[in-house]
């Protein structure tokens, strides 16, 4: 098929399927949206912190021998905070200022994200999965080309590129799996349901880290937990009305929810990554671009593996794939009688891809100095923020969405739920703090 020539693809995604998106690359936040009140399903590739200890010397044998152990991690965790400066000395207000920063920087850029990623579909509106392959593929080129340049600068070692491969090889395969059967899962489910089943993320990450990571969580973490999930639901679906969660079935619930829980999986994965890491490198830390670049290279290939099932998912043949994608190379750049069609490219991608990445990276670099349930509620909280932008005469949009019934009382149900997660007991309580110092 010529780009001169090409006429309007027989290959048109379903309506169902087109309107949820971009749910192939682990190195970007992966979410769904859909039409009608601008429903927003967060997916994110989420990474962990880890805090390396070193024993000081001078210590006594117990507490030399606690501080050899794998750390655990949860920011705001001020007991633990205090704990630190009481051993080290060192400033914890800091640490907790630049976790805000970075988790507002997080919030700022997920917002942009999603409103980027529905302006980039205006002009890609019949080559959503072209856009997919475009972030899959172009970020593992971008992500090696930065590793790179820091290798080349030395802040990226040779010990840092020996680690072990196969668990980044593992981190692939999650991150293809859940998205194969997050993206089979949403083609068939209702708008209403995807951001419903979203939220059993944080709950699969709770309870995976506990089982596999000994962390622990206070109470009022677990109850805040569960008021922004609960926020999330009443802010997004209320606007929705469409059926029930049994409407398509339970085996496409059941499945979604087998996505998110290989989401977790691959969370917690990385955190045991970056913990073994700090142990290899004797109290350092790999750099993230070394596990980005990897991870994402390895996904790739997998990616590939699976293109057959994915392509098909998209109501696109295989044997079509080829002209649908010269087809989407041609909208993107907006040349021939693509330009016709493909108003608003290739900028409005390109700005999506340029913030997309800028979320990436500052959402693994919150990752880094909180933990993987921080940065899921960073995230959480940008959903209903997206919703509410969607509802002002953004450009290239047409008409905004109204205000779902529901979004003051679920973001008031999501505040109350950030703010009794970082709420702190007194220092007396007997809670396990979950920050190693």
């Amino acid at each position: 098929m010529a780009f001169a020539a090409a006429p309007p693809p027989s290959h048109h995604i379903p309506q169902r399927l087109s309107s949820s998106v971009n749910y192939l690359h682990a190195n970007h936040p992966q979410f769904w949206e859909r039409s009608g009140a601008g429903a927003v399903v967060l997916r994110s590739r989420r990474w962990v912190s880890e805090a390396a200890v070193r024993p000081l010397e001078g210590e006594q044998e117990g507490e030399a021998k606690q501080s050899s152990h794998p750390p655990r991690c949860c920011s705001f965790d001020l007991d633990a905070v205090a704990a630190a400066d009481a051993r080290s000395g060192e400033g914890g207000v800091d640490r907790r200022v630049e976790v805000v920063i970075a988790a507002a920087t997080t919030v700022v850029l997920g917002v942009g994200n999603r409103v980027l990623y529905k302006l980039a579909l205006v002009p890609l509106k019949h080559y959503p999965f072209f856009l997919a392959q475009l972030a899959t593929f172009g970020y593992v080129i971008v992500y090696f080309s930065i590793l790179y340049l820091r290798y080349q600068s030395g802040k990226v070692t040779d010990e840092m590129l020996s680690l072990p491969k196969s668990p980044l090889i593992a981190v692939g395969l999650l991150e293809a799996l859940a998205a194969a059967s997050g993206m089979a899962a949403g083609a068939i489910l209702s708008g209403a349901a995807i951001p419903i089943l979203s939220q059993s993320f944080l709950v699969w990450q709770l309870i995976l880290s506990y089982t596999f990571l000994g962390r622990r969580y206070r109470y009022n973490q677990l109850f805040g937990c569960f008021l922004v999930a609960v926020g999330v639901i009443v802010t997004v679906a209320s606007g929705s009305g469409t059926g029930s969660l049994m409407e398509a079935g339970i085996f496409w619930s059941i499945l979604m929810i087998i996505s998110f829980f290989l989401q977790a999986a691959d969370t917690v994965l990385k955190e045991t990554i970056f913990l073994d890491a700090a142990q290899r490198l004797k109290g350092g830390t790999v750099d993230l671009f070394v596990i980005n670049s990897y991870g994402s290279a390895y996904q790739a290939v997998f990616i590939c593996l699976l293109l057959p099932f994915l392509s098909n998912l998209w109501g696109i043949p295989f044997s079509q794939l080829p002209n649908y994608l010269k087809d989407g190379a041609a909208c993107f750049l907006n040349v021939g009688t693509m330009s016709n069609r493909c108003n608003g490219a290739p900028l409005l991608p390109l700005l999506f891809v340029i913030v997309n990445m800028g979320f990436n990276i500052s959402l693994l670099h919150l990752l880094k100095i909180s933990s993987a349930v921080v940065s899921c509620l960073a995230s959480t909280l940008s959903v209903p923020i997206s919703v509410y932008m969607f509802t002002l005469p953004l450009p290239y949009l047409g008409i905004a969405s109204s205000l779902p019934p529901g979004f003051v009382g679920g973001g008031i149900i999501l505040i109350v739920g950030m703010l009794i997660y970082i709420w702190t007991p007194s220092s007396n309580s007997s809670s396990k703090p979950s920050l190693a110092s």
